[in-house]
């Protein structure tokens, strides 16, 4: 039988899930009027602090590497990223914005701009600084190697 604690972190992971869904579902509607996906606008929106790799954006988006792979791939044949040769790699290109994806992602601020803060608008400021605690704190113990 679970703890109170493993059962209340179990209802957590549950509803991140839930929101989860609901984020990529909003988003999808965000990015719908400029021909993107939710997906899309992750991977474009890492790039914008610059080129980086396939495999860089995954790791530090939290999302597994083939899938980032499929979303660059279709990026590239719509004319949103460019492959610039890695000098630490060159079998791992860099990834970067073209000026297409950049008037995408402009216009997919505005819109995401509006949509946070009538969303935020309903929570206490206090509870979201408590969420972004808690879901930071949570990332890095997941992400600590255990032995069992």
């Amino acid at each position: 039988m679970r703890s109170h604690r493993a059962e209340t972190f179990t209802r957590v992971i549950d509803a991140v899930f839930a929101c989860n869904g609901g984020f990529l579902a909003a988003g999808d509607a965000l990015t719908e009027p400029v021909g993107l996906t939710a997906a899309q606008w992750q991977v474009l929106g890492f790039l914008e602090d610059g080129p980086a790799t396939a495999a860089e954006v995954a790791r530090r988006r939290g999302l597994r590497r083939q899938s980032v792979q499929e979303t660059v791939n279709r990026l590239l044949r719509n004319g949103m990223l460019d492959r610039l040769p890695n000098p630490a790699d060159a079998r791992a290109p860099l990834l970067s914005l073209t000026r297409r994806a950049r008037a995408a992602l402009r216009a997919l601020g505005e819109a995401q701009v509006a949509w946070a803060e009538e969303i935020a608008a309903e929570v206490p400021v206090a509870d979201l600084e408590t969420t972004l605690r808690t879901l930071s704190r949570l990332r890095a113990v997941v992400a600590q190697p255990r032995l069992s």
